[in-house]
């Protein structure tokens, strides 16, 4: 039994692969999209894993050939691997300033007043914190914190309010809500008492 329902899996798999290749490189090119070499290879793993996917997740009583499954099963797959690759390119060009830049009043800036610096308040604050006994909670504290929570705490200290602090860090108005709430649960808090 096992071995007539592995055997739809045949044609895709012998030679090399050669016909999930064909497949899959007749989908690359209707998305008009200029793929390297690495991009062929990151779209034949994601068809090999589709393949299997397809297979576990197919039933002859739908009425469709699996053939047909597989190809609609591999151009969903492909169009969204695309579009979170242009979604993470926009995000890098969100970040893009030009050499021609003015900050927010229009007044014209040099470049360095827009490169991020490395420079982190909390850690200053700790380096001449004298009381030694209260930092070593304060760092207790923050290590019960997730990266996006000492990265909100980090802006609150430079005196960002909430909005401006959401639209940093790309937050929902509730994912900002939701991490306050943890930052200031009981829970991590009395640790600093």
């Amino acid at each position: 039994m096992m071995n007539e329902s592995l055997a739809v899996l045949e044609p895709y798999c012998e030679n090399e692969m050669r016909l999930l290749k064909k497949i899959s490189k007749s989908i690359f090119l209707r998305f008009n999209e200029p793929l390297t070499k690495a991009d062929y290879d990151d779209f034949f793993s994601i068809a090999n894993m589709t393949l299997w996917q397809a297979y576990n997740s197919y039933d002859p009583d739908m009425g469709i050939d699996f053939d047909v499954f597989l190809r609609v099963c591999l151009k969903k797959k492909f169009s969204t691997e695309i579009r979170n690759r242009h979604r993470t390119k926009r995000i890098v060009n969100q970040m893009s300033i030009s050499l021609d830049s003015t900050n927010e009043k229009g007044e014209e800036c040099s470049l360095l007043d827009f490169i991020p610096s490395d420079f982190d308040t909390f850690e200053e604050v700790m380096k001449e914190q004298e009381n030694q006994p209260y930092q070593n909670k304060v760092q207790q504290y923050l290590s019960r914190l997730s990266i996006q929570q000492v990265n909100i705490l980090n802006l609150l200290i430079d005196g960002y309010k909430p909005n401006k602090i959401r639209q940093i860090l790309e937050l929902s108005s509730s994912e900002y809500a939701d991490n306050i709430q943890i930052m200031r649960s009981y829970e991590n808090i009395r640790i600093l008492f």
